[in-house]
């Protein structure tokens, strides 16, 4: 067992770059074009650019043996690499690269769930209701005369149920696809399993994992339906029914598939694993939690070390109420003694400039939000793409792959997962090396207007969102370090005002420009003209 460090571990306050592996870079060839689908020897290729971003780590989305069914969420064999992305040794090379740039890297584990050609779910099938090999899944008889109903109510995320009937007439869960049986926690041997694969990548040097679906291992042991809310019913017309709606909103969902307390234990135990470890290893939860008490629980000093804060994902364009996520956010992980985590984009959800509104207005409140998110304490996760001012596409119905695409007809995650343009005037931008203008299209088509978000274009251009981030993520690491003291207002609801090392992080959310008060400007997120503070800008002032 080592000695727990003494200094400040480099995640307490590390800018991580999500790298959503098949659309970063396509380095596995073909024909001598690439073939479309990103690799890890694409990732090699471009640790340079990540380097020279500024970022202190990446995050690398799964990369293991896979029917691909979720792009790699689905997984067959956690201790090897799909063909599709390279071999093992590649993901030796890219590792042993990234820690000579001096980048960490984190790798994805998919703990709450394998792909139905996992071997163990493949034993499953073949064996009879009620044996071993089905403990290891939650396999269960349905309800009605003749087992023809789910076990209960619950809900995938894909959409639809949450239950596949098998022809011997037993249903097993998927909160997910119906590819991905969710695994019994309960059973032990998922445990062991799973510390196996913690420490056969620990071995091979990785420094942290990104726990997907922290929150939903252990489901409550009943599997009873969910109790969910009647549809609101108001009288007195829209007015009240808004005002009753919003009511019913700030009550906690009944939620008996997700957050359930023994899925601590779990964590108690990948602690120890990872503290036996040189190099301050770590792991990340993305845990969906209802409030940010219960996100906390899962960073206390002795489960993991951060958990994704999605309070700020979610909050919209608005001084009050970013102000509100910041301070609540903080007090949380303060009481857990850990660091609080920052994300505005990921890979399943809307690009934060379209959210914000799209266009000039989006991108100037994108730039705005990154430059205050940058400023707060703790760890800032960057995802792919951001960095060049990309908005989420409009994929075509027909270059759609989103499962939850094709089981609920709502177009998915696709429109932010479209492979980064690289160089050149048209698709696939450089995608498969600089070699490749004319190469293999993409997985997911790119639009044939993003000639000038390429790195090659932004490169030389101070003005561009790529030259923005440079010098944010410089002046970050400059000027902001440790768990400064941090001291969060609103003026009159519509100018955040945030204090941190003496640092004032001024953010106009309304309409019309503010002063500035008197101080060194840092850096902002837009011109500053004549004293005052545009809307939708940014700035560092000290």
């Amino acid at each position: 067992m080592t000695t727990p460090s003494t200094t400040v571990p480099w995640w307490h306050d590390a800018v991580v770059y999500q790298v959503y592996v098949r659309s970063f870079a396509d380095g596995l060839s073909r024909d001598g074009d690439g073939d479309g689908i990103g690799d890890l020897p694409g990732i090699t290729s471009r640790l340079p650019y990540l380097r020279d971003l500024g970022v202190d780590a990446l995050w690398i989305t799964p990369f293991y043996t896979s029917p691909q069914k979720d792009h790699g969420y689905d997984v067959a064999d956690y201790t090897d690499v799909d063909p599709l992305f390279g071999s093992l040794a590649d993901s030796d090379v890219l590792l042993e690269t990234a820690h000579e740039l001096g980048l960490r890297v984190i790798v994805d584990l998919v703990p709450n769930h394998t792909s139905d050609q996992h071997v163990w779910f493949q034993a499953a099938l073949a064996a009879a209701p009620g044996s071993p090999e089905r403990a290891r899944y939650l396999f269960r008889e349905g309800r009605g005369p003749d087992g023809a109903e789910p076990p209960n109510n619950w809900q995938s995320i894909f959409g639809g149920p949450a239950w596949t009937r098998l022809p011997d007439g037993q249903w097993y869960l998927h909160l997910f696809d119906a590819s991905q049986p969710d695994l019994d926690w309960r059973n032990p041997e998922v445990g062991d399993m799973f510390e196996g694969v913690l420490r056969f990548w620990l071995d091979r040097g990785v420094d942290g994992f990104r726990v997907d679906v922290a929150h939903g291992l252990y489901k409550e042991a009943s599997l009873r339906d969910q109790v969910r809310p009647e549809p609101t019913k108001a009288r007195g017309g829209k007015k009240k029914a808004k005002a009753a709606e919003s009511m019913v909103e700030r009550v906690l969902n009944d939620e008996p598939m997700w957050d359930q307390p023994e899925v601590h234990d779990v964590y108690r135990r990948w602690r120890k694993v990872l503290d036996s470890y040189p190099g301050d290893r770590m792991a990340v939860a993305e845990a969906w939690t209802q409030t940010a008490e219960s996100m906390a629980l899962f960073i206390r000093p002795d489960e993991l070390h951060q958990a994704f804060n999605f309070g700020w994902l979610g909050t919209p364009w608005s001084a009050k109420d970013f102000a509100e996520v910041v301070t609540n956010s903080i007090a949380a992980v303060e009481a857990a003694a850990s660091a609080p985590t920052w994300v505005l984009s990921n890979h399943d959800v809307i690009r934060h400039p379209t959210r914000y509104g799209g266009g000039p207005v989006g991108l100037a409140r994108g730039r705005a939000a990154t430059l205050t998110m940058l400023a707060l304490p703790g760890s800032a996760y960057l995802y792919q793409g951001e960095e060049l001012g990309l908005e989420q596409v409009d994929v075509p119905p027909e270059a759609r792959q989103d499962p939850s695409w094709f089981r609920t007809g709502e177009p998915g995650r696709d429109g932010c997962r479209v492979p980064l343009p690289w160089s050149g005037s048209a698709p696939p931008y450089g995608f498969g090396g600089p070699d490749s203008s004319t190469g293999s299209q993409p997985w997911i088509p790119q639009p044939t207007d993003w000639a000038d978000l390429t790195v090659e274009a932004q490169q030389g251009d101070e003005s561009s969102m790529l030259a923005f981030y440079r010098r944010a993520l410089a002046a970050r690491r400059e000027i902001f370090s440790g768990a400064d003291e941090t001291t969060v207002a609103t003026t009159r609801g519509k100018l955040l005002v945030v204090r941190r090392a003496g640092v004032t992080v001024l953010v106009n959310t309304s309409k019309y420009p503010k002063v500035l008060p008197d101080g060194e400007v840092l850096i902002s997120s837009g011109p500053i003209i004549d004293g005052l503070l545009p809307p939708d800008t940014a700035v560092w002032l000290r």
